[in-house]
């Protein structure tokens, strides 16, 4: 829980760049990233909380093998967020502040989870707590660096 935190740090420092764009680099605002990264961490807490650990059952995908273990990164440009995770048009500084407060909060609860809790992502398939975490920290670290390259170009 502590890398999310400090990678929930790291995303807080750029809230007030939260306007800039940079087409050579994405087509989304700095904003976007942003809030688009607090609601994969928000969705993907709340289906960890809401599962059944008696229901899972690991199965090896090799995708999630690949982007975890082999890769330790995601991809640029191979995937497409969810509509349940793109933001909607308006994003402000005090929006993303406040959903940064209630995702935090969240972040703070994995410790009360089972180990076998579980999320179903649409690529990786089921993630139990460990490796959903694990998946919370390469996304939300992909996304930073999209920031980060927005930023410094």
């Amino acid at each position: 829980m502590k890398k999310l935190q400090l990678l929930l740090n790291q995303l807080e420092s750029y809230i007030p760049d939260f306007e800039k764009t940079n087409t050579h680099i994405s087509e989304s605002s700095v904003g976007w990233h942003t809030e688009h990264s607090l609601l994969v961490l928000y969705a993907v807490i709340n289906q960890l909380k809401k599962s059944n650990p008696d229901d899972y059952k690991w199965r090896f995908n090799f995708k999630r093998f690949l982007v975890q273990t082999l890769l330790k990164k995601i991809p640029r440009g191979r995937g497409k967020a969810p509509k349940s995770v793109q933001p909607a048009d308006e994003i402000t500084q005090a929006h993303l502040i406040n959903k940064l407060e209630i995702v935090r909060n969240s972040v703070s609860e994995l410790a009360l989870l089972k180990s076998k809790n579980y999320f179903t992502h649409p690529y990786f398939g089921d993630l139990d707590l460990k490796t959903a975490i694990h998946f919370l920290e390469l996304h939300t670290k992909h996304h930073l660096k999209i920031i980060e390259d927005i930023l410094r170009d």
